[in-house]
């Protein structure tokens, strides 16, 4: 399976501060915003990823990221010069993807919970159209639902409903086959010009392979478009990472409890940033004893 990460647009519910840089490189507490998505496709095992930005914004994605060499990975990138909408992402990264399947996952949502490596692994393998993940919310009619029947499967999707069917919101992460590649090239734009991740979805939903899998209790979904939602989130891992002593989201420990590197190269990458407490943290991960618990 092969990883993308929408990392476009330009952050303008966010302006004056994404005037001059972009919005999946601002902060989220100790780490850019970007680090929080490309976890998520680390945890799922992806290691091949493609990172979508504007002409303007990709230089700072290559400067903080680079190849992905130094953390088992294999980063590239392409540019979308305008706004096209989140389907748009299957076409510029065409290439990309090959003959694989394929995750996207929106460079301003964050995602975490207990077992959550375990749930995208199992997801990843045994893939077979398509899977959202849903997450239940106060006000579905911001955001596009999914309604399930008794049996639990995927019967309407809504964008943006005035009357919503459940409380059930598609958060910002889906996972495709190879069929996406033609479902996307076949679209056609929406009344706003952009081709929609909804008439993906529920071109899969009418050939009866869209399943919804539920992030309920247990689990955090934050998207970070606001500058209300981005200092929440912030204020979301201070609190538990201070509680519980470790970091989210960082890349560094993820590819070394995956396998993507070793201890001595772990350890390399904490060296360059002794000077901070995100450093140091990566550094006594490197030097402590394997760990009993697993990556979630």
């Amino acid at each position: 399976m092969k990883g993308i990460v929408l990392a476009g647009g330009h952050g303008t519910r966010l302006h004056p501060v994404t005037l001059g840089v972009s919005k999946q490189l601002l902060p989220v507490y100790d780490k850019p915003m970007i680090y929080y998505s490309l976890s998520v496709l680390m945890l799922a095992g992806i290691r091949e990823i493609l990172v979508v930005s504007t002409p303007e914004d990709l230089p700072g994605f290559r400067r903080l990221l680079g190849d992905g060499a130094e953390l088992g990975l294999s980063l590239d990138y392409v540019e979308q010069a305008e706004p096209k909408g989140l389907a748009d992402a299957f076409i510029l990264g065409a290439d990309h993807v090959g003959d694989d399947s394929v995750a996207l996952v929106l460079g301003d949502n964050i995602f975490h919970g207990q077992g959550f490596s375990a749930l995208l692994q199992r997801t990843a393998q045994d893939l077979h159209g398509c899977v959202l993940f849903g997450y239940p919310v106060q006000d579905p009619r911001r955001y596009g639902v999914g309604e399930v029947n008794v049996r639990g499967e995927l019967i309407s999707i809504e964008e943006k409903p005035n009357r919503p069917r459940s409380n059930r919101a598609i958060t910002g992460l889906y996972f495709y086959d190879n069929d996406v590649l033609e479902i996307a090239a076949g679209l056609r734009p929406s009344s706003r010009g952009e081709l929609e991740i909804t008439d993906v979805n529920r071109a899969y939903l009418a050939r009866g392979t869209a399943k919804l899998v539920d992030l309920g209790r247990g689990f955090a979904w934050l998207d970070t478009g606001t500058h209300e939602s981005l200092t929440e989130a912030g204020q979301y891992v201070r609190v538990l990472e201070h509680r519980q002593g470790v970091r989210i989201a960082c890349l560094e420990e993820i590819a070394l409890r995956m396998g993507f590197i070793d201890r001595d190269a772990c350890h390399r990458l904490g060296e360059r940033m002794a000077n901070s407490g995100y450093g140091q943290y990566v550094m006594e991960i490197a030097a402590a004893r394997p760990a009993l618990r697993a990556v979630t």
